[in-house]
């Protein structure tokens, strides 16, 4: 007799991950400014200074992590992430029922709503695409060097919500894909910002 092995099945599609550069690189920026600043004050300060700058710094550096690098969104086959400033949901593409980008980029369950910190909604660049669609539509606009360019580009956020909607249509009948929304608090981030926080209103108080 011969014994054949079964192989789990491969994931049929890449995960994606989606963040904003721009925060990212605004974000680094001003921790590395404040770590700059609070350093100066931490060495030459007063005492009063000193315990101050220690906990701005405790206070400020989470809190500019949380709205700038921490925001991402990830997208598998079964399960949407959402990890914002203050939390992490975790959403099976079952309970999610829809996805839009207004004046910002949300996530629909039947549960309410969710906002995607990872996914700016940018009205300018929004604008800007609808006239380059507007001038693609334009019989006149097919002449020239633009005349073979194809489809005119859409506004970032808009894309990135088109590319979720596919990957939740992709997941819609798949029974790993279903379940309830799980959502946890990033504990790492608020412990420190309350500590620096209510350590400031002290120093500031005596």
């Amino acid at each position: 007799m011969t014994s054949e092995q079964s192989t789990p099945p491969q994931q049929q599609y890449a995960e994606r991950s989606y963040r904003s550069p721009a925060a990212l690189a605004g974000g680094g920026l001003l921790i590395l400014l404040g770590l700059w600043l609070g350093g100066d004050a931490l060495l030459r300060g007063v005492p009063q200074t000193k315990i101050m700058a220690a906990f701005a710094l405790i206070l400020g550096v989470p809190l500019v992590a949380a709205y700038t690098l921490r925001p991402l969104v990830r997208a598998g086959e079964d399960r949407l992430l959402v990890r914002n400033p203050f939390r992490t949901i975790t959403l099976p593409w079952g309970a999610v029922d829809d996805l839009r980008a207004g004046f910002s980029a949300e996530v629909f369950t039947s549960g309410g709503k969710y906002q995607l910190w990872a996914v700016p909604v940018s009205l300018r660049q929004r604008k800007k695409a609808n006239r380059q669609a507007a001038r693609g539509a334009n019989p006149r606009g097919r002449f020239g060097p633009q005349a073979d360019a194809g489809p005119a580009p859409r506004a970032m956020a808009d894309q990135t919500m088109d590319e979720l909607r596919e990957i939740k249509e992709r997941a819609a009948h798949r029974e790993s894909a279903k379940g309830e929304p799980v959502v946890r608090w990033a504990y790492g981030i608020i412990a420190p910002c309350v500590v620096g926080a209510v350590g400031l209103i002290v120093t500031i108080a005596l």
